[in-house]
């Protein structure tokens, strides 16, 4: 029998409490980590963005790092796409987005990551004509990907990740 004496009872009651007091500790630390995350998370929103009510923050800046949401070329006021095509639209994207970055006090040269959406990939030289006036020298690792559509009939979505 397991229990025989005092001592076994002992010994298996500390590693009982150690247990405990261990997953305890864990169990701490990971909501202390997770409300340094919540406080550290900061929303950008600019004031000259096309807000047009849907579940997204223009960007998310949590430490040094900005997570910029997919952005259309949506008109600042409007909020309708600017006509024109891709390349008035990849122009609008990356000013509403420029919105974004200098109001968490960045700008383009902080931009590390970019993901492109495209709806029609012959047309990914007109867009990298206009991307390449915004990063000229030494630009950031981009993928860019074609896509069966965008919202509301856009040409061009971009996402971008920059660091201080």
């Amino acid at each position: 029998m397991l229990f025989k004496n005092r001592t076994n009872v002992a010994v298996l009651t500390t590693v009982a409490i150690l247990t405990v007091a261990i997953q305890a500790v864990v169990v701490s630390r990971s909501e202390e980590s997770a409300g340094q995350i919540r406080e550290g998370r900061r929303v950008i929103s600019p004031e000259n963005y096309p807000y047009f009510g849907l579940p997204y923050s223009p960007g998310i800046l949590t430490g040094d790092t900005l997570y910029i949401a997919g952005h259309l070329g949506r008109h600042p006021q409007s909020t309708e796409l600017v006509p024109g095509g891709i390349e008035a639209e990849t122009r609008q994207s990356l000013a509403n987005i420029r919105e974004v970055l200098l109001a968490a006090n960045m700008d383009f040269e902080n931009v590390v990551s970019v993901t492109a959406y495209i709806a029609d990939i012959r047309e990914f030289s007109t867009f990298n004509k206009v991307y390449r006036e915004y990063f000229p020298q030494d630009p950031p690792a981009r993928a860019t990907v074609q896509v069966a559509a965008l919202n509301a009939g856009a040409k061009i979505e971009l996402q971008m990740i920059a660091v201080r």
